[in-house]
């Protein structure tokens, strides 16, 4: 933040109105047009720069605000994380709670089996007594060898029976009871336990997400004081870029001046030239009249060209004519160049000398310029038959016409060349049915309008 704030006073330091005045901005009373027009350039490249650096600060701010966004979207999660995480906090509590309670159930139940347990002990201590005080198993025989009849015996075979179940099933109900009890013991008790851990883990789980949620509220927080910070210098900035605007137009305005200034003095002094013009008109025209006689009697011509010049070529009817004079050496069309397929999208016409270039149907020059690829080239537009039509004229020696300039067709635009990416004197003739596009995909075959 510090670093952007030093930028912020430099740019202002170095960009105001009256440092570049001090530079020499201001213009004197009589400063050349050229030298309004490099100090205007000057500015404009100031202008220039200031405006690529609003532009950096735009992205910036629109950085900050993505950051910003994305910030908040992650403080959501982490909401909704808290939430739930305080909402699992809560069940884990109640089945503690819930746990505990049948903790407190199974004690009664414990003890009960406990009563039960010491009960059955008793009565176990008790057999064991009187059996030891009989003899052990020989008091069974006993009672069995005191039968007074079979069916006495019978009967007594059947109660040592049931003594003997009963005994055991004592043993039995005493073993099953203590398996029990400790079974629900080890279960209740691992139960408690995983509670346990599971709420603590949970509340460490809530501990961390309210730290991570603090810090993205920090993140947050410095992100708005950048964007405060972002908002002030592009402000400033853009505040001087209206000054640089200003200062600009002024120079504009005294360019204006100074060009009427300079026009009103060529004015006056062609009207003091014309007078001295007026008294010599006599003298040079009997000088002209003399140097034709001498030519018409030596019989010679002074005039001389290294090439031949070509005449224009004749203006078709109809609402089309031909550019140039020449032979066709390239068709519309998939073509080789250079050893490799390519597709031709105009006619090529090639002619020795100066070969004028021609208008192929009225209509306003859109672009006169110098390009890598097309050299000197024309770009034309035309409405026939309500419909738009694109010319396009490239490589030419050099261009006669204008931006924004009504052509007639058959009137001479520029001269046969051999500029930008072109191997030989020629024209590149193109036609688009449509505006002009890049890409092409409007252009046609000259011939479909046009006799070649």
């Amino acid at each position: 933040m510090k670093r952007k704030t030093l930028v912020t006073l430099s740019i202002a330091a170095t960009l105001t109105i009256g440092s570049l005045q001090t530079m020499g901005v201001t213009a004197s009373a009589h400063s050349s047009v050229n030298e309004l027009k490099s100090k205007q350039e000057e500015v404009q490249s100031k202008k220039e720069d200031v405006n690529s650096k609003i532009d950096e600060k735009t992205s910036e701010i629109s950085d900050n605000v993505s950051r910003q966004e994305k910030i908040k979207a992650e403080i959501a999660a982490l909401d909704t994380k808290i939430r739930d995480t305080e909402e699992n906090i809560k069940e884990k509590t109640a089945e503690i709670e819930k746990t505990n309670a049948e903790i407190e159930k199974l004690k009664g139940e414990i003890e009960e089996l406990k009563k039960k347990i010491a009960e059955r002990n008793e009565l176990l201590k008790e057999r064991a007594r009187s059996m030891q005080e009989k003899g052990g198993s020989a008091s069974y025989m006993d009672v069995l060898l005191g039968a007074e009849s079979f069916g006495d015996f019978i009967n007594r075979i059947t109660a040592v029976n049931a003594i003997v179940s009963a005994d055991k099933k004592i043993i039995d109900e005493q073993k099953a009871d203590q398996a029990e009890l400790e079974k629900k013991q080890a279960e209740v008790e691992d139960k408690l336990a995983k509670l346990e851990d599971d709420k603590a883990n949970l509340v460490i789980l809530k501990k961390d997400l309210d730290s991570q949620k603090g810090q993205k509220n920090a993140l947050f927080k410095e992100l708005e004081a950048e964007q405060a910070q972002l908002k002030t210098e592009k402000t400033e900035l853009v505040a001087h870029a209206n000054e640089l605007e200003e200062l600009e137009k002024r120079i504009g305005g005294q360019i204006q001046a100074e060009q009427a200034r300079l026009a009103e003095l060529a004015r006056q002094k062609e009207i003091e030239r014309q007078k001295q013009l007026e008294a010599q008109r006599k003298a040079e025209a009997e000088r002209q009249a003399a140097q034709q006689a001498a030519q018409k009697s030596s019989g010679g011509n002074s005039n001389a060209s290294a090439a031949p010049v070509q005449s224009t070529p004749a203006v078709s009817e109809g609402r089309w004519t031909r550019p140039a004079s020449g032979y066709i050496t390239t068709e519309y069309g998939y073509d080789m160049l250079n050893g490799k397929p390519r597709f031709h999208y105009g006619t090529d016409i090639a002619a020795g000398g100066s070969v004028p270039i021609v208008a192929a149907a009225d209509g306003y020059v859109i672009r006169s310029e110098y390009s890598s690829s097309y050299g000197n080239v024309v770009y034309m537009t035309h409405s026939i038959g309500g419909k738009t039509f694109t010319t396009v004229y490239a490589h030419m020696s050099a261009s006669m016409v204008g931006n924004g300039q009504f052509v007639e067709k058959g009137s001479r635009i520029g001269t046969m060349g051999n500029t930008g990416y072109s191997f030989g004197q020629h024209l590149h003739f193109e036609l688009h049915q449509g505006p002009w596009n890049a890409a092409k995909s409007n252009s046609v075959n000259p011939r479909k309008y046009i006799n070649m």
